[in-house]
């Protein structure tokens, strides 16, 4: 992942078509490198979470072309590779599990390497019934859930609620997780962890700590999308 890393590197302070254009043979060098790692991450996954196990390369990998319609930054690039390996596929909506290799400066929740497991957006009535299932069983998550995961795993607080929403006791135990709106858990990796042998194999175990995490998310996210059908 070294030459993944060095060409970003390059890319952050060169973001532009003549550079990108003059290295482009590079570009689709570690873009085979970040492809061919993220095929094993979806093998090793497939192992413990069989709902991702038919999703092809092109499900789960993004581009590096930026949108910047919308963007008062106009930089055509971006400066990471990202893996989305989740059911139906990265545009599905469901919950899933996130790898980044990221050399921006800044120190955004979402920007530098990390995993992720969750999503950024929900359904409201899928928040609502995730509230609801984490308030009424309470202990039964934080064990089955939460005191499974790898402590370095931290929840995703972006964007959450200042108070605890209606109609939940504003002391609940749950607190935290009952003013999300945005459900999953992060945690930052260094460059040393990116580059030891093995990274499909390290990064797999991490993600399979967050499973009970993401199914217990998705079954809310399908009980919506299936009209409220069991």
């Amino acid at each position: 992942m070294k030459d993944v890393i060095d060409f970003l590197r390059d890319l952050r302070v060169n973001n532009n078509r003549v550079w990108f254009n003059a290295n482009k043979e590079r570009y689709q060098y570690v873009q085979e490198i970040w492809n061919n790692f993220s095929v094993k991450l979806l093998e090793k996954i497939s192992e413990f979470d069989d709902s991702v196990a038919n999703l092809t390369l092109k499900d789960i990998t993004y581009r590096i072309y930026r949108d910047v319609r919308f963007s008062a930054d106009k930089s055509p690039y971006k400066t990471h590779f990202g893996t989305f390996i989740c059911p139906g596929g990265k545009k599905s909506m469901h919950s899933g599990y996130y790898f980044q290799i990221d050399v921006s400066d800044d120190n955004q929740s979402f920007s530098q390497h990390l995993l992720c497991t969750g999503n950024y957006c929900y359904d409201k009535e899928a928040i609502q019934i995730l509230r609801e299932d984490i308030f009424d069983g309470w202990d039964d998550f934080k064990r089955d859930v939460i005191d499974v995961m790898d402590s370095r795993f931290k929840l995703v607080t972006e964007g959450s609620l200042k108070k605890v929403p209606k109609p939940f006791p504003a002391d609940a135990p749950c607190a935290d997780w009952l003013k999300l709106k945005m459900f999953g858990v992060l945690m930052h990796i260094d460059e040393d962890f990116i580059l030891k042998p093995n990274l499909e194999d390290r990064v797999a175990q991490l993600f399979k700590t967050t499973m009970p995490l993401c199914k217990f998310i998705n079954r809310a996210i399908d009980y919506v999308q299936q009209g409220g059908e069991n």
